[in-house]
């Protein structure tokens, strides 16, 4: 067998394998053999079928099968060896083809296109220059943290009359023009209506001067246009209310007003637990510092936007375009077309130089993530997605038992890998860069995401 590399220019190759009988015969022949002890052909005793019609049943498929294992592992050993960083897989030769006779043919020549990753030199040093911003929460910012709060934590309660975000809850039926029950007509005990939906004003002022008790007489399709929302408030299917006409008559039988919570020591202990935080002064204390971390965390991510550019920027060599596209036509088959791929193409490449320069700098550097790493990127992820669900005081043994389940899914642990490896990435980074720090306003900062 001989199998070398073509090269075509800097990031482009193509892989040449050859194979002669002696390559792959031993092997057909073992198959076939193998194929002789277990056939089963009318008017042959069981290991009795002569090797001939063997051969003759079943060589062709079982050589394409050994030229093909042969041919793919031979590739895959000559990259490792070589030490080739290609991108992408291996492809057919996308040029002139010698047609295979499989029945005459005893030496096989295959072609394979390869893509090369470009030599980059990116090297990180104290000469590049990257912003860090410091954000201090203001009053503003923390009286949204309270209004969340005291919206997460507060409740519904009864109301005698209407307004326009209530809840009612009623009993529907349908009615003739003068307001009488239909017979056979659609009606729910109980459903509840959102007033705010209705979308016919003098319809919508009816319920905003209506109370508890009052009876409603409207016309259906004027109020509610969605069959979505008809079929929600009639417990019907969709196809069902869009066929509904005519009048309908509520009877309301109770309204729900949303009430956001108390500023007050119930509160205080809902949200961090009971007796850590006793006054309203202690309170914006512990929003303060919550929002400092957060905004801590908000400033470290632009960072990593801001570093990943000073990189992107030092990134000089060319990728294999043509083959690229080729590639990502094949992986992607019937899910996008040429047109697509071109199209978005530039994302895809933008992506692909910041995985090169990621590789080049962890490669050069030697970063690497141990157990350890892994066990407390799990246990900060575990703790980010409780506190989401309002859940953010649970004790460290829960937190980490949780995060060690995580890891035992391999989907999981790949990313939660890539995610510490990255952070340790950008700890080396604003270790080595010259991190210029900046003050802000959250206002200015914000900005900065809109360019």
């Amino acid at each position: 067998m001989n199998i070398y590399k073509e090269q075509i220019d800097e990031i482009n190759a193509v892989l040449h394998v050859k194979l002669e009988k002696n390559d792959y015969e031993n092997n057909v022949i073992k198959a076939l053999n193998d194929y002789k002890k277990k056939a089963h052909i009318d008017g042959f005793r069981p290991g009795k079928v002569p090797f001939g019609m063997i051969s003759k049943l079943y060589r062709k498929p079982i050589l394409v099968d050994e030229i093909n294992k042969i041919v793919s592992e031979s590739l895959s050993k000559f990259l490792i060896e070589e030490k080739l960083n290609i991108l992408g897989e291996p492809l057919p030769h996308d040029g002139e083809r010698k047609t295979i006779d499989w029945d005459t043919d005893s030496e096989f020549e295959f072609k394979f296109d390869l893509g090369l990753a470009p030599e980059i030199d990116i090297q990180v040093t104290n000469k590049d220059k990257v912003p860090f911003y410091n954000l201090t929460p203001d009053k503003e910012l923390i009286d949204k943290y309270v209004d969340s709060y005291t919206q997460r934590f507060g409740e519904y309660v009864d109301a005698e009359s209407i307004e326009e975000k209530d809840i009612v809850k009623a009993s529907v039926e349908q009615v003739d023009p003068e307001g009488n029950k239909l017979e056979k007509g659609i009606a729910v005990e109980e459903t509840n209506l959102s007033v705010a939906v209705i979308k016919d004003e003098s319809i919508k002022d009816q319920f905003l001067k209506a109370k508890t008790g009052d009876r409603l007489v409207f016309e259906l399709k004027k109020a509610y246009t969605s069959d979505v929302e008809i079929a929600g408030m009639l417990k019907i299917e969709k196809e069902v209310a869009a066929t509904v006409q005519g009048n309908f008559a509520v009877q309301i039988t109770n309204i729900s007003r949303f009430k956001k919570a108390d500023i007050d020591q119930v509160l205080f202990d809902k949200v961090f637990d009971e007796g850590i935080v006793k006054s309203e002064q202690e309170f914006t204390d512990k929003i303060s510092a919550e929002a400092s971390k957060n905004l801590k965390m908000d400033s470290e991510y632009r960072f990593k936007i801001d570093a990943k550019d000073v990189l992107m920027n030092k990134f000089k060599g060319n990728l294999p375009v043509e083959f690229l596209k080729r590639w990502l036509l094949m992986i992607n088959e019937g899910k996008f077309t040429a047109q697509q791929i071109d199209q978005d193409f530039d994302h895809f490449a933008e992506d692909l130089k910041w995985q090169l320069i990621k590789d080049k700098i962890i490669g050069d550097n030697k970063i690497e993530i141990t157990d350890e790493d892994l066990k407390k990127g799990a246990i900060d992820l575990t703790r980010i997605q409780f506190a989401q669900y309002g859940l953010s005081n649970l004790p460290d043994e829960q937190l980490a038992e949780f995060a060690l389940r995580m890891l035992k899914k391999e989907e999981e642990k790949g990313k939660i890998q890539q995610k510490v490896t990255e952070d340790k990435l950008f700890d080396f980074i604003k270790a080595t860069v010259k991190v210029e720090e900046k003050e802000i306003t959250i206002e200015k900062f914000n900005k900065l995401f809109e360019k």
